[in-house]
């Protein structure tokens, strides 16, 4: 049973929202207007697939930055948490703290996973290409945590 609230599509306008970064800084959408962005959604900070996805969204940063693009991490983790897989693996983006999930679930990402038989809720690894007037123009769901950032380079080909 999949608990999707909203299945958002390519064309939808991207929810907007609002969320205490690793510094404690507000970041909001609205804070990305007029530029393109790549938001992507991952499970756990300091995990091994989620340390993969964003080390090398850090590795190609540069790349995605000359096409134009943002980096934003989205994760259910707090401030704390944030801040340690930031200094620990030097990212140059802001991960967002999505404590009350109202981020994850407004772009319905919170679903119920399986895990060795047993359910339970958790954030679904995808990435959204948000364009500068806030539409999505892509979504992927079957991310490859280890060339995430080549996954979205090849479709900005």
């Amino acid at each position: 049973m999949n608990l999707k609230n909203k299945v958002l599509k390519e064309g939808d306008k991207a929810p907007a929202f609002s969320a205490k970064d690793q510094n404690g800084k507000t970041v909001s959408l609205a804070d990305f207007a007029g530029k393109n962005l790549i938001l992507y959604f991952y499970p756990k900070d300091d995990t091994p697939g989620c340390t993969a996805e964003a080390c090398d969204f850090r590795d190609n940063y540069q790349s995605l930055a000359q096409q134009g693009y943002q980096v934003i991490g989205v994760s259910t983790d707090d401030e704390k948490s944030h801040k340690k897989f930031e200094s620990k693996h030097n990212l140059p983006f802001p991960l967002i703290a999505d404590t009350d999930k109202s981020i994850v679930e407004s772009y319905g990402v919170w679903v119920e996973k399986n895990m060795y038989g047993k359910l339970y809720m958790g954030t679904a690894r995808t990435t959204f290409l948000i364009d500068r007037n806030g539409v999505i123009q892509k979504i992927i769901e079957k991310v490859d945590t280890k060339n995430s950032s080549k996954q979205v380079l090849d479709l900005l080909a």
